[in-house]
């Protein structure tokens, strides 16, 4: 044991630190908002009911859906915290950690093992890294994805080892179904596949486990009269206003986007750290050679390439796919200067770099305690319904019902969902959940469709647990 720990301790010293900044009050830190309520809602029903999941969460764009894959990855930790959501956002973080140390190895047997460390001891402490790791969401997972994707195929392109193509397929297939960007990596893995030769048996068995991983979304497609296939069709093919045609246009959005993601990976959204990172990167790219340069920067270009056709907002999430690489460009940059004469310029860099991260720590910010408000406001919604069957609805500028909803049916509440053509789910009371201002709620009139279906109401009471609003409406004479 002194010996593994002798030859490991930066390691794990680096994964400890990692460990520590996702999951320290993690059930405090956490999101949880309606669509990680839909998620767990979707999960326990799998595990309760044994509902099947033929399809994933569905698409802020484009009104498609992901694959099922992330459902499934939740489901053994919903299980084993007893149906906590805090389960599904540990499995998160310690996939989170296991990141890095998966960044760790590539950067040493990309580069070298000084690459590898600087690598994954920034990842580890990045607060945009960390905001991602530690909360149940499928766009969290793709990182290590991402990741495992490349690797494996430049072990097939590198040492023909064949059999990792299979667990390319399989990572490929999390990647998509962690979001939809994720396909941007396919020309790193189309491409490296074609000039490796790779024998057609594993490339046969490696679309077998690919098409079976993605098939879930075929039966769905199918059941639903192709669905999910047309609304990608229009959305390639009609939705000019977001994806640009002509690529030329898009030509102004890279070098933007470059500053984007090296300034929100590496420099904690310090715009004028993420410029020298940037500069620095590209500088390095041009001029400098290194061992396996050609797939960084073909992974690097056409992500950054692929975003820029994407004519609306690009938020953090979306550079999912992204995350790995800037850090292992950083860290074979400040190796190669720390190895020349101008290793003090290394060592400042880094210095800065690190000072900044643990700066911007999320930590360093009160906790949202997403989760508890959830669970006070509901408890205290059950406690004013009883036993008797209600209507829910939820007035809020970013969140929606099912946040609450999930442990009003853990604890087996009649929540009914209020349609107007059916009078049978629309019953006596109406709990509106207003996480506005007082003066911006008015429950009454409200258009939205869980507050219209139930009908004409007045207010019959109100109550303010954690900062939010709960009315009891029923109906007007």
């Amino acid at each position: 044991m002194k010996i593994f720990i002798k030859k490991y301790w930066l390691i794990i010293l680096i994964l400890l630190i990692g460990a520590f900044m996702r999951l320290y009050r993690i059930d405090q830190y956490m999101t949880f908002l309606g669509d990680e309520g839909r998620d767990s809602i979707i999960v326990r029903n799998l595990l309760v009911h044994a509902d099947p999941i033929l399809i994933g969460p569905g698409t802020s764009v484009g009104g498609m859906y992901l694959g099922p894959l992330y459902y499934y990855f939740m489901a053994p930790f919903l299980l084993f915290s007893g149906f906590s959501p805090v389960g599904p956002a540990v499995g998160v973080a310690l996939l989170g950690v296991i990141t890095i140390y998966l960044i760790f190895i590539v950067g040493r047997d990309f580069f070298n093992k000084t690459a590898g460390f600087v690598a994954a001891f920034l990842f580890a402490i990045s607060p945009t890294v960390i905001t991602f790791s530690h909360s149940s969401w499928n766009p969290n997972i793709m990182p290590f994805f991402a990741l495992l994707t490349v690797y494996t195929i430049w072990k097939v392109y590198k040492y023909k080892q064949y059999k990792y193509l299979i667990l390319s397929a399989i990572s490929f297939a999390f990647v998509l179904q962690s979001h939809y960007l994720g396909v941007l990596l396919l020309p790193v893995l189309f491409l490296f596949w074609l000039i490796s030769t790779v024998p057609w048996k594993y490339t046969t068995v490696s679309i077998l486990v690919f098409g079976f991983l993605m098939s879930p979304l075929l039966i769905f497609d199918i059941r639903h009269d192709w669905m999910n296939s047309k609304a990608l069709y229009k959305f390639i093919t009609v939705r000019e206003e977001v994806v640009s045609i002509n690529p030329l246009n898009s030509i102004s959005r890279v070098y933007p986007l470059l500053m984007q993601v090296n300034s929100s990976m590496l420099a904690a959204k310090t715009e004028p750290l993420g410029q020298i990172a940037s500069i620095s990167i590209i500088l390095f790219l041009v001029l400098i050679p290194f061992r396996n340069k050609k797939m960084l920067i073909l992974w690097f270009a056409s992500g950054i390439i692929g975003l820029s056709l994407y004519k609306q907002n690009i938020y953090d999430h979306y550079f999912g796919f992204l995350f790995p690489v800037p850090f292992l460009l950083i860290g074979v940059i400040l190796q190669k200067i720390y190895e020349s004469k101008y290793r003090i310029f290394s060592i400042l860099f880094f210095s800065i770099l690190v000072f900044v991260n643990l700066l911007n720590n999320p930590f360093r910010n009160y906790p949202n305690n997403q989760l508890q408000r959830a669970k006070n406001v509901s408890s205290k919604v059950l406690e004013i319904a009883g036993s008797k069957p209600f209507n829910l609805a939820v007035l809020a500028e970013r969140n929606y019902e099912d946040g609450y909803r999930y442990f009003m049916e853990v604890a087996n509440a009649q929540v009914m969902h209020a349609d107007r053509w059916d009078q049978k789910t629309i019953v006596d009371t109406l709990m509106v959940i207003c996480e506005m201002s007082e003066d911006k709620c008015d429950p009454t009139h409200s258009p939205k469709a869980e507050v219209a279906n139930f009908g004409w109401s007045k207010i019959e009471d109100k109550w303010i647990v954690d900062g939010v609003i709960i009315y009891k409406l029923i109906h007007s004479k």
